[in-house]
């Protein structure tokens, strides 16, 4: 079974990593960037249109 990963970009600080859609919150909900600290929606670090599909199907 492939496990699928969403690409995750801060918009304060760019750090970018991956993260399986099933251990984040929802694609409206808050979400702090491990590295920064910065609070946005999840759907803000969504690094493609096709990263942001994948969350929301989620």
């Amino acid at each position: 079974m492939v496990e699928t990963l969403v690409r995750l970009v801060c918009p304060g600080c760019s750090k970018d990593w991956q993260e399986s859609p099933s251990d984040l919150p929802g694609a409206g909900a808050d979400f702090d960037c491990p590295n920064c600290g910065k609070s946005r929606r999840l759907s803000e670090f969504a690094h493609t249109e096709r990263d942001l599909e994948t969350l929301k199907q989620f």
